[in-house]
């Protein structure tokens, strides 16, 4: 999938004319280069996903802002590499916290589709795209024509459908991207791991093929005699790193689901 994508910058000083990337020192197979926090905003800003309870991240996610009054920190979904940090963060900046999952909220309303979130003269807005988890939020920022996507399409690779994840509500929140990508004319997509993507309506077309082509293999797969996931995996996924394979096992369990609703 990796080649479909044309990334803007490496992760780290990522930017846009109003958002800048701080990333997080939490790399792995499932987060990439790490988490990508990001500040939106000139003189006031909002954080979206602060990132893991990391407390030198965090402070470096502090210094960056500077003077700069923090008005919230907004959350794509709750996850613990990207809101794992949020209180303590809150803590720092003396800002509330909203999310959709009122588990994650600190001080302040929660966040819901059709939200708007105003920072010094910019606008957020807020689309509702569940599917990676169940609480996952999408933010656009039209002053940049840019939207933040946490890990509902991430900058490389694929996503993964979570234990709190669907896989039917993902597919209709790609095709609303795809349709709001073309419809606003977006320019770049800032997601939640991984570089930006310069060309959202191609990424999104991308991760729409991907995902048939996967339910493709996984229906040639169970009409070879395959049954349990991780006989699936072991087929559709042969070449993927071995290391990924957990989460691969995950995102079909996921596919199986769909599938058997059909």
């Amino acid at each position: 999938m990796s080649g479909l994508y044309v990334p803007l910058a490496g992760p780290d000083g990522t930017r846009t004319d109003h958002a800048e990337n701080v990333l997080a020192p939490n790399p792995s197979e499932m987060t990439l280069e790490g988490t990508n926090t990001w500040v939106i905003g000139t003189t006031d800003v909002v954080v979206v996903d602060p990132g893991p309870d990391d407390e030198s991240h965090l402070c470096r996610v502090a210094e960056h802002i500077g003077g700069r009054r923090v008005t919230e920190i907004l959350l794509t979904h709750g996850h613990h590499d990207h809101s794992g940090g949020a209180r303590r963060f809150a803590e720092l900046v003396g800002a509330p916290v909203r999310a959709l999952d009122p588990r994650h909220t600190l001080g302040a309303e929660g966040l819901s589709d059709g939200d708007v979130i105003e920072v010094g003269g910019l606008e957020l807005r807020v689309y509702g795209t569940p599917g990676h988890s169940f609480d996952s939020l999408c933010f656009w920022l039209p002053a940049d024509r840019a939207m933040l996507t946490g890990d509902t399409v991430l900058g490389r690779g694929t996503t993964v459908i979570a234990h709190d994840g669907n896989l039917a509500d993902y597919l209709r929140s790609l095709d609303l991207l795809r349709a709001t990508a073309e419809e606003l004319e977006a320019e770049t997509l800032l997601p939640g791991h991984g570089p930006a993507l310069a060309d959202p309506v191609f990424a999104l077309d991308g991760y729409l093929a991907h995902r048939r082509q996967r339910l493709d293999q996984i229906r040639a797969a169970r009409a070879a005699g395959a049954r349990t996931p991780r006989e699936i995996v072991e087929i559709v996924y042969a070449d993927v790193d071995q290391a990924l394979w957990h989460a691969a096992e995950m995102s079909v369990r996921a596919q199986l689901d769909y599938l058997d609703r059909l």
